[in-house]
């Protein structure tokens, strides 16, 4: 029987460093902070992070052998190393697919392999159904559409079914008056022009989402609230873009799915993963035949968690 490796240390590869750092300006507003590491000469991958707002991290170097894989990574406007911090003017998806290629052209690559999880699946999608031709591969975790229905779920009703006690602290940050629509309250605090008021709501979000990213909760998580920094760009921008539906139709992923039906597309999918829930990535993989669906029996939402991160592993090793 094959041993099952326990720690996320076993499964990922070694730490590395970026060999190249730095800065790309987008338009006269936003500039966009980038990185490479790995092999110059490997096979270009870029790695979109999710949120929208929550960065670049350097775990994520860790998914690809370094000897194999060029290895981009960039923080999109107003998050991680971008400037400027938490700015929500001219930042919407549309920017985003904008921004992959002018760096795919600034790094002089043809065609890429594309790795993104949760909002980064999102964006990996929407940028693929643009630029087809230009992504080589889909690798793709913790399926999200940010259809109304999604949102709902998670944000007004449904993983707080799940998740009751931690749902009630970011429902009770709102005035019961308020509680009927919590996305709209919370983009009211957001960004309103009192920090305080800015950033009680933010960590409030930010914890909600926080505390429901596994299958068992982690207290690591949990501080990422704490970092008021990091909380105010990521409740901000992901609340921006949901307020305003990411800035395309209902339903666009699943109607523009024959765009890409010839790439080859990786998805894994935690069984138990409250914040983007497995359906979505069911109707993704029956809209894309040809797409190879992993569901993980034993996960939630995080790519952290020890077999979420194996699957993708295994999945970037394939490639």
């Amino acid at each position: 029987m094959e041993t099952q490796l326990s720690s996320i240390e076993d499964v990922l590869y070694p730490k590395i460093e970026p060999h190249t750092t730095g800065f790309l300006k987008v338009t006269e507003l936003h500039t966009i902070a980038w990185e490479r590491s790995g092999n110059r000469s490997g096979h270009p991958v870029i790695v979109i992070h999710g949120g929208p707002g929550g960065g670049s991290q350097p775990e994520y170097r860790r998914y690809f052998d370094p000897q194999k894989f060029d290895i981009i990574q960039f923080d999109q406007r107003g998050c991680g190393k971008s400037t400027p911090h938490a700015e929500l003017e001219d930042n919407n998806t549309h920017a985003s697919v904008s921004d992959l290629e002018k760096l795919r052209e600034f790094f002089g690559i043809e065609k890429w392999h594309v790795f993104g999880g949760s909002w980064g699946s999102t964006l990996s999608l929407i940028y693929a159904q643009k630029h087809p031709d230009r992504v080589q591969s889909l690798i793709l975790r913790g399926i999200f559409m940010c259809r109304k229905s999604e949102l709902y779920w998670f944000y007004q009703d449904g993983a707080s079914h799940i998740f009751p006690d931690a749902f009630e602290p970011y429902r009770d940050h709102i005035p019961i008056s308020e509680q009927g629509n919590l996305i709209q309250a919370y983009y009211s605090r957001l960004t309103s022009n009192d920090v305080e008021t800015r950033r009680a709501a933010a960590k409030e979000w930010t914890r909600w989402e926080m505390a429901t990213s596994r299958l068992f909760p982690d207290s690591e998580y949990l501080e990422k609230a704490e970092d008021l920094d990091f909380a105010v760009a990521f409740a901000r921008i992901e609340c921006h873009y949901f307020i305003n539906a990411i800035f395309v139709e209902e339903g666009h992923i699943l109607n523009n799915t024959s765009i890409i039906s010839d790439i080859p597309t990786i998805i894994v999918q935690g069984r138990y993963d409250v914040v983007c829930p497995a359906r979505s990535a069911w109707e993704l993989h029956k809209a894309l035949p040809q797409s190879q669906l992993v569901i993980v029996p034993d996960a939630g939402h995080s790519m952290g968690e020890v077999s979420i991160a194996r699957e993708l592993v295994s999945a970037t090793d394939a490639v």
